[in-house]
């Protein structure tokens, strides 16, 4: 599992074993991304594969949408569908070598992909990575999945344990709203930063 590094998502694309990749904005997320209102709110997505999220979140005028993968594949097939997005958006690059300040972090399928041994450094990264109202919204599985290669499952009660030491955990609940394949199997997130 320590191969999972830009070699191994790069074969990914290149062979088309994209199974995550639904073709589209996932439901969840798009409600969610439909309710907010400041369009210049500085959002990640980060392991944000073809990124159909920043697609929408780009057409529906947000400015600061930063989309990164360790794979250029994604980001250069994101550029084709949408040439106007900002180049400077398209950060190809380790989340845990990144160093910005972000509003919002986007979650889908960048968790999943992850070793889970690195689980609770994603959770310090992201609370380093969000300003002090920031915070993480979107979509984690809530099923065991695979051991041995991503996607990686879980379930809430270990997502809680991990996210409240950095994390007031306003909602956690099964998705309402699941594309059919993922029903009842998505946990919808949105985890406000804790004040210092």
């Amino acid at each position: 599992m320590d191969l999972l590094n830009e070699d191994y998502w790069s074969g990914r694309y290149q062979n088309g074993q994209i199974g995550w990749d639904i073709g589209y904005v996932s439901t969840p997320l798009k409600a969610y991304i439909d309710q907010l209102e400041d369009k210049s709110v500085k959002i990640l997505i980060p392991g944000a594969g073809n990124s159909y999220e920043a697609e929408y979140l780009h057409e529906r005028g947000f400015t600061e949408v930063f989309v990164m993968d360790l794979s250029l594949a994604p980001l250069k097939n994101l550029k084709s569908r949408v040439p106007d997005f900002p180049e400077k958006h398209l950060l190809c690059q380790d989340f845990f070598d990144h160093d910005e300040q972000y509003d919002l972090i986007l979650e889908q399928t960048f968790f999943c992909a992850l070793n889970p041994d690195l689980r609770s450094a994603y959770v310090s990264k992201a609370n380093q990575l969000l300003k002090p109202t920031g915070k993480i919204a979107g979509l984690l599985f809530n099923i065991p999945l695979f051991e041995d290669h991503p996607p990686f499952g879980g379930h809430k009660n270990e997502y809680e344990a991990l996210f409240s030491e950095f994390f007031n955990i306003e909602i956690m609940e099964t998705a309402h709203n699941s594309i059919p394949p993922r029903a009842g199997n998505e946990l919808f997130i949105k985890l406000l930063k804790l004040s210092v």
